[in-house]
Order: C-alpha cells, then structure tokens, then sequence
C-alpha cells in the first residue's frame, strides 16, 4: 500500500510512517512493564527514532508506560482527555488531550479520537482511586489512506459505524492465561473485523510480554502459555478466512515490517 509503511514492535506498539510523519502507538519499549518480562526480541533504538506523534489509547501500564515515554524526546504525545496534567507531573513533556470525537492535525495527517469498550482506570476495573480518563481507540487520514487503531477494546455498539479504514489494528489477545473485560480474544476480534471491513488488519496485543514464572513452568499450565504465545493471531487469522469477508491479515511478529498488500 502507498503512502504506509508500518514495523510491529510488540504488544499495542506499532510504528506507522505515513503522511511524512512518524506515530508511535502505546509505547512499550523495554525488557519489562512492572512483573511482565519481555519474551519478543528487543525493540531496535532505530525504531522509535524520529517519532513525531505518540498515541496513547488508555493509561494501563502496558499502554502507557512512562520509562518508554521517557525515551522519547521531541514528540507530540497524545493522551485521553482528562489525563494530561497526571501526565506532565509525571515528567513527560509535549503532552496533549484529545477526546473521543476529538481531532487533531499535524501536517497533513488527521487524527480522531474514536470509542473503545475498556477501563480507563490506571489500576483497573475494580478501583477507585488514582487518574483515571476514557479508553479510546484512534482513527488516522490522510488523502490517501486510513488506519483504525482500537487500542484495548471488546465489541462496541457503534463499531460497525465508524468509517471504514484500509487498515486496522485489533488487539487478539493479551500477556496472561486469560483474559478480563474489555479485550477481543481472535474470535471476538474476527467478529470486528466484519463490523469494520477493513481491507487489511494486522493482529496486535499478542506474544509480547508474559509472567516468567508461566512461561516456564512445567506441565501442561506452562505449554498452555507458551502456546499463548504464538497462537492467537494464527487462530484469528483462520477465522477471518473462514468469514470469506475478503479481509487480508497482515499477521506479522513482533519486530518485523508489516507486509502491506498492494492490492488486498
């Protein structure tokens, strides 16, 4: 596809080239978030080098954590409306609102704050104190060119409303055994893909980061997540086909260049 081009860093982070400007979204660009041990190859400096605009879809740790926003100078960075002043006692410069129905430009790109079926506690569903701000996904235009980037999400009534991108980004699944509220396992993520008919979707949320006491234990409890692993975006990939929608799944693994069809 002209105009895109897109490498898969692992988890919800993607970097997207388009419009002559660079997005990175979710940032995790470390061995670790909090317990979570990285088990995908390390994130190459070059790959969030040059990042003009950073998304952040929610304020859970492993979307947005704070020593990979560190890492990152000179950027635009992109919170949920209400999260920002959390953000910048933080230390982290440059930081925005946008809310969902909300745009922005920069340059000739155009960015929409869309909804997404998520908690946006930073601690979680269950609690009650802390920042806290809406979870939202992102939508992203230019002349040539649309990308819907969900962010955490499930199924959501106005998902089948929003308009149609070339390309989505929809998490499969997650980092543990299983997986709470507001999150699409693959075949819930191919059920959006029918709502949305995007001409391409790429997988992500998937293969990343894990407890290291499940990925090594023995038995049957740690083969299950070592299939966790590597499994879910391949289970979603044969639910789409088997939809017949048309939809091309760009299944990529963390680290690489998505392979964008030029003519899905």
């Amino acid at each position: 596809m002209q105009g895109l081009a897109m490498r898969f860093l692992g988890h919800s982070t993607v970097r997207l080239e388009l419009a002559g400007r660079v997005v990175l979204t979710d940032p995790v660009l470390t061995g670790r978030v909090g317990p979570l041990r990285r088990t995908a190859p390390p994130v190459d400096p070059v790959d969030h080098a040059g990042v003009d605009l950073v998304l952040l879809s929610h304020l859970h740790a492993d979307h947005l954590h704070l020593p990979s926003l560190r890492r990152l100078t000179g950027a635009r960075v992109v919170v949920p409306r209400g999260a920002g002043e959390w953000l910048r006692r933080k230390g982290i410069r440059g930081v925005e609102e946008l809310g969902i129905g909300e745009e922005l430009t920069d340059g000739a790109l155009h960015v929409t704050g869309v909804e997404a079926a998520h908690s946006g506690h930073r601690w979680g569903p269950r609690s009650t104190r802390g920042p806290q701000a809406r979870a939202m996904g992102h939508l992203l235009r230019t002349g040539d060119v649309s990308v819907y980037v969900s962010g955490d999400t499930d199924l959501f009534d106005g998902m089948a409303d929003l308009p149609r991108p070339d390309v989505a980004l929809l998490p499969v699944w997650g980092w543990g055994p299983s997986l709470g509220p507001g999150h699409l396992d693959p075949a819930r993520a191919a059920e959006a893909v029918a709502l949305l008919r995007p001409r391409i979707v790429v997988p992500v949320h998937w293969g990343t980061l894990a407890l290291p006491g499940l990925t090594r234990a023995p038995g049957a409890r740690g083969a299950a997540m070592r299939r966790l692993l590597v499994e879910p975006p391949r289970t979603f990939a044969a639910a789409v086909a088997a939809s017949g929608s048309g939809t091309h799944v760009a299944l990529t693994e963390p680290g690489d260049r998505v392979a964008l069809p030029v003519h899905p």
